[in-house]
């Protein structure tokens, strides 16, 4: 009798954990503001076929989103973490800690990071340069870096008008934040010679990175969609997003010309506006087969029909990648190619 109750427990056991492998029929994803409208898009067109339920899409912001990703294997857990920057090391490391071990990196295609304003006022003409003079943390005094003492544009360059310095930006968590210092912030701070004089890299890249926490950068969260309403209510405040929310809302806001380029789709196709970068999402293989319609959906997504030059995405203002390379990613995501 004892061994028909082991034997029956331990039955019980594969019931169960069959059940819980397959509770769930629809996927969840979870990451980037700035990848949302495009996952979103995808999502409703796979539901709309019929075979898979419509995925569940949330916003939570690059780093956020990887956390909850990278949590651990099982229903509770994300299958699809969307990324506006490639993933860490240390949040690949944090995924193995918890059992996560197969990850699929699917790039989709560029955005462009724009510094946007009401069409209500005028259109700012900004380098790097100064936009990193404008919200560093520290920035050169007489000689040695200080704590930032610009409150007005025309301070760090006669050329800008005589109007406050007011920022609106993704907070810590984003991964257009992440972006957004390395390709601006990083290459503003290049030759000024009191970050040259530091010779802790570390010290260094903290004190190119650092965002002034006065004010004059106002950490927005990750709702661009937000970003986009205050900038409508001030007129001159600038916003920091992607280039597919400047584009949604054309008719209000303009993009700031950077280092003489205005971010426009042709600008970020052919490199010419720099401050661009690759959009991802990250697929957790375990899952595949677990839960339905994983495949299918990163078919749609990388599909000619969504990511392709006349793809649907290319409506909501993602920048396709070209074609031989999109072949490419269509290879490699088709498969379920782990990264790792």
């Amino acid at each position: 009798m004892k061994r028909i109750s082991l034997a029956l427990a331990a039955t019980g056991i594969v019931i169960l954990t069959a059940g819980a492998a397959e509770a769930r029929d629809q996927l969840h994803i979870v990451g980037s503001s700035t990848v949302y409208p495009f996952s979103t898009a995808v999502a409703e067109e796979f539901g709309k076929a019929g075979k898979f339920k419509t995925p569940i899409v949330e916003s939570t912001g690059t780093g956020g989103g990887l956390k909850l990703f990278c949590a651990g294997v099982g229903e509770d857990s994300p299958d699809i973490a969307n990324a506006s920057r490639k993933i860490k090391d240390s949040e690949v490391e944090d995924c193995k800690k918890n059992g996560v071990t197969a990850i699929t990196e699917v790039p989709i295609g560029y955005d462009g990071i724009v510094l946007s304003n009401s069409k209500a006022s005028g259109r700012m003409e900004l380098t790097v340069k100064d936009v990193w003079l404008a919200l560093a943390k520290e920035v050169p005094v007489n000689g040695a870096l200080a704590a930032n003492p610009y409150k007005m544009w025309n301070e760090i360059n006669p050329a800008l008008p005589a109007e406050k310095i007011e920022v609106l930006g993704p907070p810590p968590t984003s991964g257009t934040r992440d972006a957004f210092i390395e390709l601006v912030m990083d290459k503003g701070c290049k030759g000024v010679a009191e970050i040259e004089a530091i010779e802790d890299k570390k010290a260094k890249a903290g004190a190119c990175a650092s965002i002034r926490e006065d004010g004059a950068y106002i950490d927005a969260g990750e709702n661009d969609n937000l970003i986009v309403q205050k900038l409508e209510a001030n007129p001159k405040a600038l916003g920091i997003f992607g280039y597919s929310f400047l584009e949604q809302n054309e008719d209000k806001l303009q993009g700031s010309i950077m280092d003489g380029v205005e971010p426009t789709f042709e600008n970020i196709v052919d490199g010419k506006y720099e401050i661009s970068r690759t959009l991802y999402f990250y697929v957790k293989n375990q899952h595949e087969g677990q839960v339905p319609g994983i495949r299918e959906f990163v078919t749609e997504f990388t599909s000619d029909k969504a990511a392709g030059e006349e793809g649907y995405l290319a409506d909501k203002g993602m920048i396709p990648f070209p074609a031989d390379m999109l072949k490419k990613v269509q290879g490699s995501a088709g498969a379920l190619t782990p990264m790792m």
